[in-house]
């Protein structure tokens, strides 16, 4: 019987300009890699930082081989940016485009080999940016959260819901505007109703798991307007790459990822597992099926890292 062990993992900090801010993240390569590797750039959900899911997914893909990054958006964690926390679909667009070019010079990085892996939220930006961006050759969406309009009534309590929380959006940039001072909620609360996430969202609340330091659990008010108004879906008609996406059921919005996963007309392919949500951003085994599954996919469309 054969055993096989991961690889030792080196990891590098880069830092690169963009904008008017200078982003930072780190680099996951599998020890003593010899040539340049294919590469997969890492987003995690909403609100997050480097140090959680998307993290964790950059170290398993430079574990089966390839070099990875995980980064933090422009306002987010370590990297520059003002506002804080601020969710902005068409700005952490435009990171992931600059982080791709950042990636792209690394030596140990072959650019010609790029895919992108997005968890939850990020997968409507990366779907975004990979459909206008020839350097990224290859997809892959772990449990994506894809919304529309009518979904995002669905999870935001109908019509009301959704326009009380547009105008306090609205609102709140007013104030930004006028004073400089931004209004924050809770990212996720028990017992806040104003939180983004409101629940018992156990991931963010456990310092096992996602509660780490490096993330302040704080939204700024003022992102309710654009994430609300965001729809990435019609994205999939102009994705033009191997596609492969990981998703369950009883994880979040899955008729959003059904119906983007349809209108692809790229190579595609789509595997239903169970658990919920959180589950697919640290637990077993949801972890090791998804990177199992994108790993083959990554192999297959951008080369064998190992």
């Amino acid at each position: 019987m054969t055993t096989h062990h991961a690889p030792q993992i080196v990891t590098r900090r880069i830092e690169f300009a963009h904008e008017d801010s200078t982003l930072v993240g780190t680099l996951f390569a599998p020890r003593n890699a010899a040539g340049a590797l294919p590469g997969i750039v890492v987003t995690g959900s909403w609100t997050t930082v480097k140090e959680q899911m998307a993290g964790l997914y950059a170290r398993r893909m430079a574990a089966e081989g390839f070099a990875a990054l995980a980064f933090d958006f422009a306002g987010f964690g370590e990297s520059g940016g003002q506002p804080r926390d601020v969710e902005s679909p068409a700005r952490k667009v435009r990171d992931i485009h600059a982080a791709v070019g950042a990636f792209a010079e690394q030596p140990n990085v072959d650019e010609g080999r790029i895919g992108a892996l997005a968890v939850c939220a990020s997968s409507g930006y990366t779907a975004i940016n990979t459909a206008g961006d020839d350097r990224i050759r290859s997809l892959a969406l772990v449990a994506p959260w894809l919304h529309d309009a009518k979904l995002v009534r669905e999870v935001y309590g109908g019509e009301d819901g959704v326009r009380q929380r547009i105008e306090a959006g609205d609102e709140a940039r007013a104030q930004y505007v006028q004073t400089g001072e931004v209004e924050y909620a809770p990212a996720v609360s028990t017992s806040d109703q104003s939180a983004a996430m409101f629940g018992d969202f156990t991931y963010y609340l456990d310092s096992s798991r996602g509660a780490v330091p490096e993330w302040p659990n704080r939204f700024a008010v003022m992102s309710w307007p654009e994430w609300l108004r965001f729809d990435p879906i019609p994205t999939a008609r102009d994705v033009r790459v191997p596609t492969v996406v990981v998703h369950s059921a009883d994880a979040a919005v899955p008729d959003g990822a059904r119906r983007f996963f349809d209108d692809l007309s790229s190579s595609k392919a789509i595997l239903w597992t169970t658990g919920t949500q959180l589950d697919f951003y640290d637990q077993e085994p949801n972890v090791t099926i998804a990177v199992d599954t994108v790993a083959a996919h990554f192999r297959r469309s951008l080369g064998d890292g190992r």
